[in-house]
């Protein structure tokens, strides 16, 4: 009788923890469940819609299926064959004073340049055609060019509702005749100096605000309290600034009549105003002024926590003082130096206003473009595509900032 009670009464207990596991693990699920919902709405839904424009192919297939059926089984080196040529001038029948024309025309000039301009000839003259030629000698009589196989080929190679196109051409490559990937040729783009561009500018100004943010950061932490709040309120004016109005003041500051060029001519360091403006100078200037408080933040927290007594002690035991910064200070703010190595170099490669305000030509980063292709050449597949790899580069630093900061092997 004694056991069947014992069990029983440990049957209910394990009952009861049972159901005080559940509900702890669905207090735990609805507490963070508006955290995953957000990032679930403001970053993977996005992210998922930026990879599918990068890779979404529709155009082709929407206006011309009766011509990628043909073309199945042609070599993609010869001429098509007739049956093709009928296929063609059916589908363009079909699609003449359609919206899927522009669209069509606009998707196949980024594979020719040129091609726009033939497939609107030909929608013109189509119907003028003489009816009692074939679709081959109607359509060779409006254009030749319909007779070079690389025409057909452009339509051949879009036979995919998805295509990697946007994301080789973002990367300066393309498929050939046979389907192997290559460079385009020199001259055609140049993407991918621009994405070296862009890390050589964010590494710089990442570096800028290392040398000026780190003795900054360590002069504050050595101040009393109050003095030191002021600083850091001093510090955290510009965010209440517009970025607009910061780039506005450093264009009256940096321009060859400006603050900066007059007070170094009166002070005898120049003869003739510097060119500070429009040029890799003034971007650099105005993206450290920008994002020094990135920097300054994440270090000033860290060294706040790093007792002096270590130094001190290091001293007293006959460190020199230099020797004792560097072997024994410097290391315990490893932590603050990469959170805000990282923060500033992800901020940078994603700047636009600025570098497009105070740079020239040769200094516009990745975004400048990834703008052009969104709002100027409706080209949200190419936007999406340099958008993409710019993520995909920003995910792999930062696999590897994880990786060597010993944080994957829980060292960090």
């Amino acid at each position: 009788m004694t056991a069947i009670l014992y069990e029983s009464d440990t049957r209910a207990i394990r009952s009861a923890m049972r159901k005080a596991d559940r509900r702890r693990k669905l207090r735990a699920f609805l507490l963070v469940a508006p955290l995953v919902l957000f990032l679930l709405v403001i970053f993977i839904i996005p992210i998922g819609a930026l990879l599918e424009r990068a890779v979404d192919n529709p155009e082709v297939i929407q206006s011309l299926p009766r011509t990628l059926a043909a073309l199945k089984s042609w070599d993609k080196v010869s001429t098509p064959p007739s049956v093709a040529f009928d296929a063609l001038a059916q589908d363009l029948a079909k699609a003449r004073n359609t919206p899927n024309a522009g669209t069509l025309a606009r998707r196949l000039n980024y594979e020719i340049p040129g091609y726009r301009s033939l497939l609107f000839k030909t929608l013109r003259k189509l119907n003028s055609a003489d009816t009692a030629l074939s679709a081959r000698d109607r359509l060779l009589d409006i254009d030749k060019r319909w007779a070079e196989p690389e025409f057909w080929r452009a339509i051949a190679d879009n036979g995919s509702a998805y295509s990697s196109y946007y994301l080789l051409a973002s990367m300066d490559l393309k498929r050939d005749a046979h389907g192997g990937i290559v460079h385009v040729p020199a001259g055609s783009s140049a993407f991918r100096d621009i994405y070296g561009r862009t890390f050589l500018i964010s590494l710089v100004v990442t570096l800028l605000t290392l040398v000026l943010g780190y003795p900054l950061a360590y002069w504050i932490s050595r101040l009393p309290r109050r003095k030191a709040n002021l600083v850091m309120i001093c510090v955290l004016i510009p965010f209440w600034t517009s970025i607009l109005v910061r780039i506005a003041a450093w264009i009256v500051l940096l321009q060859r009549e400006g603050l900066v060029n007059k007070a170094l001519m009166q002070l005898g360091l120049i003869q003739t105003p510097l060119d500070l403006l429009f040029n890799r100078v003034g971007v650099y200037i105005a993206m450290t002024h920008i994002l020094l408080p990135f920097m300054l933040l994440p270090i000033y927290s860290v060294m706040q926590s790093v007792p002096g007594t270590y130094q001190r002690a290091a001293i007293s035991l006959g460190s020199h003082p230099f020797a004792a910064f560097w072997r024994v200070y410097v290391p315990q703010t490893y932590p603050g130096v990469g959170a805000g190595t990282l923060l500033v170099f992800i901020m940078a490669i994603g700047y636009y206003i600025t570098p497009a305000l105070l740079g020239g030509a040769g200094d516009q980063m990745i975004s400048y473009y990834v703008a052009y292709f969104t709002n100027q050449t409706i080209n949200w597949g190419m936007a999406s595509a340099l958008g993409f790899i710019l993520l995909l580069g920003t995910l792999l630093l930062y696999s590897l900032y994880r990786r060597l900061s010993g944080r994957e092997l829980g060292l960090g």
